[in-house]
């Protein structure tokens, strides 16, 4: 007999209402207690507790202690991408096509975390504006193109010190309420975190929205129209 992965635990284990909203609690990249996931989930500590040892236990959770409190992030990035596939996934089974699909809070549709990088409308644009000057598709994924790597570089980014990581250098990640593509990969990441770094941008707290500043949006679309030349 020909043996298959067995996906059925895996499903069970995201499939339950509380598991999942503890595991999109995490979806923004921190690590959050036991405690403050039980709030999450509107359930008690101890009952928190039991879903989390069993998320552990399946590796789709990773949990570090430091001084007297645990702290539980995603194991991986391929855990926040299969939860990013659901998520559109879902979204575009469960509601009809003229129906506006994905989050009704506007700053997430506008721009939100996605584990490490860049979702949202401002994600999605910012993929599909600098994609066609600055990557080639090769038969797998994306990669930058001579000119993409000056143009990174230019921006502080070094395209060859990230593809020297074992991580992937570029992927494409499906937007979950844009149902688009946007940009994911250590380049993605290192595009986010740059756009903190220059104050153009910050996380809200409690949420997976970011927050640009209207100079840091006039930039990027600075950048972005620079990109088109």
């Amino acid at each position: 007999m020909r043996e298959e992965p067995n996906i059925v635990v895996i499903a069970a284990l995201i499939g339950d209402p509380v598991r999942a909203q503890l595991l999109m609690a995490l979806m923004d990249g921190r690590a959050l207690t036991a405690t403050e996931l039980a709030r999450v989930g509107g359930v008690t500590k101890q009952t928190a507790s039991s879903h989390l040892r069993r998320l552990c236990e399946a590796r789709l959770l990773a949990v570090e202690a430091q001084g007297r409190h645990r702290y539980f992030r995603l194991g991986d990035r391929v855990v926040a991408q299969l939860l990013e596939q659901l998520s559109s996934l879902s979204t575009r089974l469960g509601a009809p096509s003229q129906q506006r699909c994905g989050p009704s809070d506007p700053a997430l549709r506008h721009a939100r975390v996605c584990y490490d990088h860049l979702a949202g409308d401002l994600g999605v644009e910012m993929f599909e504006q600098l994609v066609p000057r600055y990557f080639v598709e090769p038969q797998h994924g994306l990669r930058p193109n001579a000119r993409g790597v000056r143009f990174f570089g230019d921006f502080g980014i070094d395209v060859e010190a990230l593809a020297a990581q074992k991580r992937a250098l570029c992927r494409t990640c499906l937007d979950w309420s844009a149902r688009r593509h946007h940009l994911a990969g250590s380049l993605g990441a290192a595009l986010l975190d740059r756009f903190f770094a220059l104050g153009w941008a910050r996380r809200a707290r409690q949420s997976r929205a970011v927050l640009f500043t209207a100079d840091g949006e006039r930039e990027l679309r600075d950048l972005l129209r620079r990109g088109r030349k």
